[in-house]
């Protein structure tokens, strides 16, 4: 699922943005994969909704903030592209059952 702040009129970092998210999928917030290349504006807040996280290595955002304390810290995946994410996410439910 893809939303953006203009169907929502919530923008990031606002936890109305994620809680947007969250009603708009039919899944237990804990369950829902947020992605994104910014610490600040996306995995800290949704980390903060209760999402599991994906930092990913694009863009000049997540270049800047790559080697940075939260970047290393938060987000329970970090890729070098979406690709990764796939066999990451399965690999992470399978040794949550």
């Amino acid at each position: 699922m893809i939303g953006t702040s203009d169907d929502w009129g919530a923008s990031k970092p606002d936890p109305e943005f994620f809680k947007r998210v969250a009603d708009a999928v039919p899944f237990e917030v804990g369950e829902i994969p947020y992605v994104g290349d910014r610490c600040d504006n996306d995995i800290r807040p949704a980390g903060q909704a209760g999402m599991h996280t994906a930092l990913v290595h694009r863009g000049p955002w997540a270049t800047i903030q790559w080697n940075s304390a939260e970047a290393l810290e938060l987000p329970t995946f970090r890729v070098e592209g979406l690709l990764e994410l796939s066999g990451l996410v399965g690999e992470f439910n399978a040794s949550a059952r």
